[in-house]
């Protein structure tokens, strides 16, 4: 099971239509873009998807399709269960229908700010009632309250298995290199970050859950497992390839970023919704002509 997700996991895009509604049409051609580029696993319904924004029926309904599309190939991850309240995620972890997902993400509590008791409690109520392996979410750059090296720890090592990895997208590399160094046989670390993915792996992670593999799971992809593989020289290669993309990125925020360059493929319309805002015209032309740079040819 574990090993099912090393590698390289994409944070699936939502793509919305014109009229703001969900593209179906489009995110059948993002899945199968994905899993034609190389990306060893599916995460649905993160942040790069826009779960907040998405009503209840919304989220089932990308849920479903998503595992109808996928047919098995590439195992899932459901990225929403992460909330600022324990006990209403704990109901919803209950009543939630799990079948053809393989794992959950749970990022850590928002607004809140808990204490690291706060946050292993609540991690632990989630591994209580969750059917299917955890991944621990940490990006403190949303939630305004970092996962620590040692709750990271202390959940894998009382979670009975339950946790299986941690999105470590803390940007610490420090951190992570003491995550890697003590953690228990078996729990993996993986990149939360594109451009500290394969610092991350040289240091002993397992892979990445990226957002640019929406655009080009090829290169990112192949960046990984060339890592994974101790094959440096391609690795580098790859990585510096993507190196000046990755900042323009998410210059207005993520998925805005991420979409525009989509929209430049032919892949999905670059649409988000509020309180997101699609990219501007001046960081369009910008990340059109890193394409080109890459010689991607852009409609």
């Amino acid at each position: 099971m574990k090993q099912q997700f090393r590698g390289t996991g994409v944070a699936l895009v939502t793509p919305f239509g014109a009229d703001g509604a969900i593209d179906f049409d489009a995110l059948e051609r993002v899945i199968n873009h994905v899993i034609d580029g190389g990306v060893d696993f599916l995460v649905s319904l993160g942040t790069t998807g826009e779960a907040v924004t998405l009503t209840s029926k919304e989220v089932r309904e990308v849920l479903d399709f998503t595992i109808k599309i996928n047919n098995g190939r590439k195992p899932i991850v459901a990225g929403c269960f992460g909330w600022n309240d324990t006990n209403a995620l704990v109901e919803k972890i209950k009543n939630f229908k799990f079948d053809g997902i393989d794992a959950i993400m749970s990022a850590s509590p928002s607004y809140n700010k808990p204490t690291q008791e706060g946050i292993y409690q609540h991690y632990m109520a989630v591994a209580e009632v969750s059917p299917l392996p955890v991944i621990i979410y940490n990006v403190p750059g949303r939630t305004c309250s970092n996962v620590e090296a040692e709750t990271i720890l202390r959940l894998a090592r009382d979670g009975k298995g339950k946790f299986i990895a941690v999105k470590e997208a803390s940007g610490d590399m420090a951190q992570g290199e003491a995550i890697l160094k003590d953690r228990p046989e078996g729990f993996l670390v993986l990149s939360g970050d594109d451009p500290t993915a394969l610092p991350l792996i040289s240091l002993g992670a397992d892979g990445g859950i990226s957002v640019i593999s929406n655009a080009l799971p090829d290169l990112f992809s192949g960046m990984i497992k060339a890592g994974l593989n101790n094959d440096w020289k391609r690795a580098r290669q790859l990585a510096y390839l993507l190196h000046d993309l990755n900042p323009p990125l998410y210059e207005e925020g993520n998925p805005a970023g991420v979409k525009a360059l989509m929209e430049l493929l032919g892949i999905c319309q670059r649409g988000v919704r509020l309180p997101l805002t699609p990219c501007s015209k001046a960081l369009y032309q910008v990340l059109q002509k890193e394409l080109e740079k890459l010689n991607v040819k852009t409609n």
